[in-house]
């Protein structure tokens, strides 16, 4: 790995049974699936967010969370959130239980859980969403955000640092 090259974690989280939902899963898998540096691992973290809370531990200098996100847009709409200091934040309300660690309540805990274990939480934590059409029971992307999943795939391996033209060009 260079010297210059920031250790990335994707994290692709969301529950394939519920539809759109399972866009960052979708996501992830196609981006492990394309040559990355080594510098870049892509975990499927599901809905484990114990496992998401643990993996944050092993000092990243940017993680990129892929997840569906409603934020009222078209579905298949994409957005790049930066979460700020996710060590800052202050986790009020945020209980450590292992069968409810949304993402928003690891990012909540994590200065918590970096000082009790001496760890350092990732330097950039940003969210790449995507607006979903549905969340209801069922296996597969809609349409809108199926879509999406190729242009997800570029703006991540922009985030890393990385073009290689065969993803900058991908087309579905």
């Amino acid at each position: 790995m260079s010297p210059s090259a920031p250790r990335t974690l994707v994290a692709g989280i969301g529950n394939i049974f519920l539809g759109d939902d399972g866009f960052g899963v979708e996501t992830v898998r196609r981006l492990a699936a394309e040559p990355l540096p080594e510098h870049v691992e892509t975990a499927d973290i599901g809905v484990r967010g114990v496992h998401l809370a643990y993996q944050l531990l092993d000092g990243y200098d940017l993680v990129v969370l892929v997840d569906a996100t409603a934020r009222g847009g078209e579905p298949g709409t994409l957005y790049l959130i930066e979460t700020g200091d996710p060590g800052a934040v202050e986790p009020e309300g945020a209980l450590l239980d292992g069968h409810r660690m949304s993402p928003d309540t690891v990012l909540a805990l994590l200065g918590t859980l970096c000082a009790g274990t001496g760890s350092t939480p990732p330097g950039r934590t940003v969210v790449l969403g995507c607006e979903p059409a549905t969340v209801e029971e069922g296996i597969g992307l809609s349409e809108p955000v199926a879509g999406a999943v190729p242009e997800a795939v570029r703006l991540i391996v922009g985030l890393t640092g990385e073009q290689p033209s065969h993803v900058l060009t991908a087309t579905s």
